[in-house]
């Protein structure tokens, strides 16, 4: 029996694997090339939930080759219309600190050079991406975060940089300027894509720093990959069961209009 799945996971660093029981591991091919490793099915609830690890279970896949097309349709071949999507932040903002959950519903991207569409002609293709993150995921994982008495912040905007490496001051503090709250190296084009194939999204920010570091505080360090991976494995826990709340709180049908990106973003040749 071909395996299927509704609610597809991505992890982020430090999140190579979710449920304790093994569930169904299975290698998939797509038209772009291979995911970035197995993808296990298991049983959450109700429902079936796809986990991926993002970077691959050695974390061999850095931000910028992450093979972002193939991991979405991966998902996309197993049936999955929804995705979550867990990955490590710093945060801009003194008021939103390590530990704290950002569920993100605007991105301002940085990148360069990542392919960030499925469509490469000769169908012209223009998808609208004003409300990247699915409002109805979003309502209830603000609601799960608050049941599980976890803090979150209930909006943010995210700017995604190239990476692999981090910002310089100069680059944090214009971030700041801007008005952003959290900074990643991989939500473009991960969300765009699935946006692509009528995905719903949610993004689940876990801020484990403060980017460059705060201007006046000299006891708030820059950040440091080892301390990224610290606070991330410290909170998986709390993620794990976060995801499994919303899993089981999210209902059947989809009230949002993610399913329907597609409409009149075709060019008719």
């Amino acid at each position: 029996m071909k395996p299927r799945a509704e609610i597809g996971v991505f992890g982020g660093s430090g999140f190579y694997s979710f449920l304790k029981d093994s569930g169904r591991t299975i290698a998939m091919r797509t038209p772009y090339g291979p995911p970035s490793g197995k993808i296990t099915i298991s049983a959450v609830g109700r429902r079936q939930l796809a986990f991926l690890p993002r970077h691959g279970v050695h974390h061999e896949y850095p931000p910028h080759v992450v093979p972002y097309k193939a991991n979405v349709q991966a998902f996309k071949q197993l049936g999955v219309t929804r995705i979550i999507a867990p990955n490590a932040v710093g945060s801009l903002r003194a008021e939103v600190g390590p530990g704290d959950l950002v569920f993100c519903d605007q991105f301002v991207n940085f990148t360069a050079g990542r392919a960030d569409t499925f469509y490469d002609g000769p169908e012209t293709t223009h998808v609208s991406t004003a409300e990247p993150y699915c409002p109805q995921m979003r309502k209830a994982a603000v609601e799960a975060a608050r049941k599980l008495g976890i803090k979150s912040h209930s909006r943010g905007t995210v700017v995604v940089i190239q990476g692999p490496r981090f910002s310089t001051k100069a680059e944090s503090r214009f971030f700041r300027e801007q008005g952003w709250d959290v900074i990643n190296m991989t939500q473009y084009p991960e969300v765009v894509l699935a946006r692509e194939q009528g995905l719903c999204y949610l993004n689940i920010s876990v801020v484990t720093d403060y980017d460059a570091g705060l201007e006046g505080d000299s006891k708030v360090k820059p950040v440091s990959q080892h301390e990224v991976i610290r606070v991330f494995e410290r909170n998986m826990e709390r993620l794990r069961s976060l995801i499994v709340e919303i899993a089981e709180r999210l209902p059947r049908e989809r009230t949002c209009h993610c399913g329907s990106a597609l409409e009149n973003a075709r060019l008719n040749a």
